[in-house]
């Protein structure tokens, strides 16, 4: 049965009535679903007429706004396979991309171009750049291709099967992966999370701080909104307090998709909107598990709960998920319908209620493979299940609570101590802003917890108050889990995506000064 996944976005919703109707809001202004449809079928002559043939590869870095959905979309349409990756990235990361992809064609905002440069003439595969801007230096401009094209395409005879798009992961260890969805994948993640989940309705007006290229905010920004006929707000800048806030009040947002690290920054800005202020009906965090103090500061100030789920690039979006009206703070929630999880010992065997296992999903979603890593796609999917790499433990109630990476998972006196139950302990103080923890040995060799500590403004780094925070956890965990080293640092290293560059603390902390150094706060 033929199958194409950007015609069915674009088709439900000019047959639905709704061409009429907004579908993006960028920072140079609206565009409706007809208006979308057009460029997206304009998008798509413009690649045949280049020479881009189905099934080959175009490499998407884009800064979110209109002609993202348009190029990404475009792409499917004719058959061609977006590959969306990271604009946060150096030359030498896309020049890994480009090698491993065999991109035929890569599309760029025009601020990206001086990374791009010296890797355009040297590509043995790019037949075209697509430059997204007014200045194309000396390349196509993709506004030229867009006016010179046909508004109307067929799209091509794609099943659902048929390889759509590739995300890279972030990389956080080793090369980033080439991850390879198929046409069904997106809808699907609508229809399984977004409508009955999330609850995302025509009315609504979304707006996600993950961007597009991400896996979260690809579904967030993009599919959720195109399958029900809401309106999605892009921003291309990055989303700093200030600028989130500016838009959720101007777009009057009742959908919101955050990250722990900024609802946490959010709390914490002297430019908190009032309840009052803006029209919240749903909150949304991933990428991390988000920390039950923020949670419930959140849910305090803005009557809204925040919905904490997982996802993974391998899995599209969210298959474990908090649910409106079953919020419990520092879990996970249960499983998406649609979805099925299992946790799994060291042995492989099942593990009781209450203990904590390797987290593997079962569902329609997950990715086909890894390009090129024949070894990586083996331990990842391994048939139906595809392996996490995240620890959970279950209770008797059914709720999932995260206990950190594999490969963070701390074994103190022979006892496991997930991170993120120190850090929510620390989170639960009144001066921290944002913390860590990671693993670090002590002078007989013994795993023991140390913690990287952001302070909220107002407060001094100090002896009083490292061993008040000490306490601080030792008062709500197990003697064992409180942090024997912790310092005060400015920031904490990072993704783009927000999520905390553990491995980094990692290095830091196995460094042989004692104690471990780091940038004081002033």
């Amino acid at each position: 049965m033929r199958y194409n996944a950007a015609a069915d976005l674009i088709e439900r919703n000019v047959s639905g009535g709704r061409s009429s109707k907004r579908a993006f809001v960028d920072d140079r202004g609206s565009y409706t679903y007809g208006e979308v449809a057009k460029r997206v079928n304009r998008f798509a002559n413009a690649l045949a007429a280049l020479g881009i043939e189905p099934e080959q590869r175009v490499l998407l870095c884009l800064h979110d706004g209109i002609d993202f959905p348009t190029a990404f979309l475009g792409c499917i349409m004719a058959g061609v396979v977006p590959i969306a990756v990271n604009t946060l990235l150096t030359t030498g990361e896309y020049a890994y991309m480009l090698e491993d992809s065999r991109a035929r064609a890569i599309v760029l905002s025009e601020p990206l171009v001086p990374v791009f440069a010296p890797l355009l003439g040297s590509s043995p595969f790019i037949k075209r750049a697509i430059v997204s801007g007014a200045d194309a230096c000396d390349h196509l401009r993709m506004s030229d291709l867009l006016e010179s094209s046909a508004g109307e395409f067929v799209a091509a005879s794609t099943v659902a099967d048929d390889i759509c798009f590739w995300l890279y992961s972030s990389g956080s260890t080793g090369p980033p992966k080439g991850t390879v969805h198929i046409h069904s994948s997106l809808v699907q993640t609508a229809e399984l999370y977004g409508v009955p989940v999330l609850g995302i309705e025509e009315n609504d007006v979304v707006m996600s701080a993950a961007k597009l290229f991400f896996a979260y905010g690809l579904g967030n920004g993009l599919t959720f909104p195109m399958f029900a006929g809401a309106t999605s707000v892009l921003m291309a800048e990055r989303a700093t307090p200030p600028a989130v806030f500016a838009r959720l009040r101007e777009h009057r947002v009742s959908i919101f998709y955050g990250v722990p690290t900024l609802y946490a920054a959010m709390l914490s800005s002297p430019g908190l909107p009032a309840r009052e202020d803006v029209r919240l009906r749903r909150c949304v965090s991933a990428g991390e598990a988000l920390p039950e103090e923020i949670g419930r500061r959140w849910t305090r100030h803005f009557g809204v709960d925040v919905l904490d789920g997982i996802g993974s690039t391998e899995m599209l979006h969210i298959f474990l998920s908090n649910r409106p009206g079953d919020v419990r703070y520092g879990t996970t929630g249960k499983p998406v319908p649609g979805y099925d999880v299992q946790l799994t010992g060291e042995a492989g065997e099942a593990v009781a209620p209450g203990e904590v296992g390797d987290l593997a999903v079962a569902g329609p979603t997950s990715a086909i493979m890894y390009w090129n890593q024949r070894e990586r796609s083996r331990s990842t999917f391994q048939g139906a299940w595809t392996r996490t790499g995240d620890k959970y433990s279950r209770d008797a109630e059914g709720y999932y609570t995260y206990a950190g990476r594999s490969d963070d998972m701390l074994k103190v006196s022979g006892m496991y101590v997930s991170p993120i139950e120190v850090e929510s302990a620390l989170m639960a103080h009144e001066a921290v802003l944002e913390c860590a923890v990671c693993a670090k040995e002590d002078a007989e060799k013994l795993v023991k917890p140390i913690a990287f500590v952001v302070l909220k403004a107002g407060f001094m780094a100090g002896e009083g108050l490292r061993e008040d925070l000490k306490q601080h956890v030792k008062n709500r965990l197990a003697p064992y889990k409180y942090p024997r080293w912790l310092e005060f640092v400015d920031e904490l290293p990072k993704t783009a995506t927000g999520k905390i560059q553990r491995f980094k603390l990692r290095e830091t902390a196995a460094e042989p000064s004692e104690p471990v150094t780091a940038a004081k706060r002033p």
